[in-house]
């Protein structure tokens, strides 16, 4: 299974970002966004080290309530 995972950009350079997400900080691919303007401060849908496409701060908050609720549930 593949998980993307919503992150905070926090400074751009090029086609590097880094991003921020419950703490961590990370330097992000923005390749594949490069139709698609990213500014500080936005959410991106992060795979394998590449940002692959923006996200609402909404949609960010959806997922990582989703992932925590994963997190707590008990496995049978």
């Amino acid at each position: 299974m593949c998980l993307g995972i919503p992150m905070q950009v926090v400074a751009i350079d090029g086609f590097n970002a880094v991003c921020c997400a419950q703490g961590v900080e990370r330097t992000i691919s923005l390749f594949m966004l490069q139709d698609d303007q990213v500014a500080v401060g936005e959410h991106v849908m992060v795979h394998v080290g590449y940002a692959l496409r923006k996200m609402s701060d909404g949609e960010a908050r959806t997922v990582w309530d989703l992932l925590e609720q994963l997190g707590s549930e008990s496995p049978p």
